[in-house]
């Protein structure tokens, strides 16, 4: 368990400071780091990254469109569809970004089973 607890706050602070210099996909750099570097079993090692990109994008997204009363995120829900529900899209934004981590992770997974053999 605390493995997790340490996976999920090392892909959290290392996906804030790289998103400070790097574009989007900075996120799955920082899950594949901290899955080569904190090994998880199982399951786990797609759902901490993916819960811990979830809460930075949906946060950071709600942060960003509390500013403006959510006006544009409003407008691109209508866009996409959600019925102009500004949260709904702040929760695709999350689930897209966990997505997208939990695949690196896997990949780190990956390349760290692949060096053992």
């Amino acid at each position: 368990m605390t493995k997790n607890i340490t996976n999920f706050i090392a892909t959290l602070v290392l996906a804030i400071v790289l998103s400070l210099f790097l574009p989007w996909w900075s996120i799955m750099t920082a899950a594949l780091a901290t899955a080569l570097f904190i090994p998880l079993k199982r399951a786990a090692v797609f759902f901490v990254p993916f819960l811990a990109i979830l809460v930075f994008w949906a946060g950071f997204s709600f942060f960003l469109s509390s500013a403006n009363d959510f006006i544009l995120a409003k407008k691109i829900s209508q866009l996409l569809e959600l019925g102009g529900n500004p949260y709904l899209l702040i929760l695709v934004t999350g689930v897209v970004g966990g997505l997208a981590a939990g695949i690196a992770a896997i990949f780190g997974k990956q390349l760290i089973m692949l060096t053992k053999s």
